[in-house]
């Protein structure tokens, strides 16, 4: 892990840091770079715009670490209002919830229940389960695991640079699951994950591959390869192409306000794209794990502060 990743990750553990960040003005609009804005409002503008450039759009309300049960049912009920807007407006949006948001640090039935409310309310739309740091790999594996076995529109994300994560996806595959394929974002150690940026993009394309395959065959029901990686990604489409894959099986996912030249390139070129957007007040950490997975994005940071 690079020196300049490190300390970002570091940061945004920080709480000091955390409680001052949005008092400047300088973050706010470095912020505003990767998030239409704060409101549902913002994010259901953001999707129609995309759409009309041919880009599917997931929602995330960003937040984590609840402390209270009434918190997290404020989270599933903010949800709940989500799913009838985007039905409301016909738009294909699909949401990506953390567990720790739907109060998995409480209980694991707790969340388990909220996530079984979220899937059943709209069977046909995707509820995509959001992985966290490592130590809560296991317990989300386990949730995922329950809420498949009755709610087939469930998906999973899964990290690359996890050590465990090929092993995960072996085990994943007599469930037909859905996955959505990252680099990972998290401060991790050695021990559990890759730390240099060749070894974690190795791996990324390696299973990007595996998965592919494994959605051809019929043992993955959907695979979505999140990376704004142009390297990847050209290396993901030609892969697919000499498989013989139609562009439309195979699914690219960025990030909102990340590498946008690309993102309708490949929407244009028939690739099936989307757009995860993210939205909300709780910003902070999110926002310095964008950072650290391309520190040249600091740049943003320091035109703002000279911009005053």
């Amino acid at each position: 892990m690079s020196a300049t990743r490190a300390v970002i990750l570091a940061a945004a553990q920080n709480k000091w840091l955390k409680e001052r960040a949005s008092r400047y003005s300088f973050v706010r609009r470095s912020v505003s770079r990767f998030m239409p804005g704060e409101t549902l409002d913002d994010a259901i503008a953001a999707a129609h715009q995309l759409r009309s450039r041919a880009l599917g759009t997931a929602f995330t309300h960003l937040g984590e670490n609840i402390a209270e049960a009434s918190e997290a049912e404020g989270v599933v009920a903010h949800y709940l209002q989500v799913l009838e807007r985007i039905r409301a407006e016909t738009l294909p949006t699909e949401i990506s919830v953390k567990p720790t948001q739907l109060g998995l640090d409480l209980s694991e039935n707790l969340c388990e229940q909220n996530l079984r409310r979220l899937a059943a309310e709209d069977p046909g739309r995707t509820l995509w389960i959001d992985m966290e740091s490592s130590p809560y790999v296991e317990s989300t594996l386990r949730l995922y695991r329950r809420v498949r076995a009755d709610h087939p529109n469930c998906g999973v994300c899964l990290q690359a640079y996890l050590h465990r994560t090929p092993r995960d996806i072996e085990a994943l595959l007599p469930l037909k699951p859905s996955i959505r394929l990252v680099k990972g974002a998290y401060r991790e150690l050695p021990e559990i994950a890759a730390q240099q940026k060749s070894e974690i993009d190795s791996r990324y394309l390696e299973l990007a591959r595996a998965l592919l395959t494994s959605q051809t065959s019929g043992n993955v029901q959907r695979a979505i390869l999140a990376t704004h990686d142009p390297r990847l990604l050209e290396q993901i489409t030609t892969f697919a192409a000499q498989q013989g894959m139609g562009r439309q099986q195979v699914e690219v996912q960025m990030l909102y306000g990340i590498q946008r030249a690309l993102q309708e390139k490949l929407a244009g070129e028939g690739w099936k794209s989307s757009v995860l957007v993210a939205y909300g007040t709780h910003w902070y950490a999110w926002f310095m794990r964008r950072l650290a997975e391309r520190p040249a994005n600091l740049w943003l940071v320091f035109r703002n502060i000279a911009a005053g």
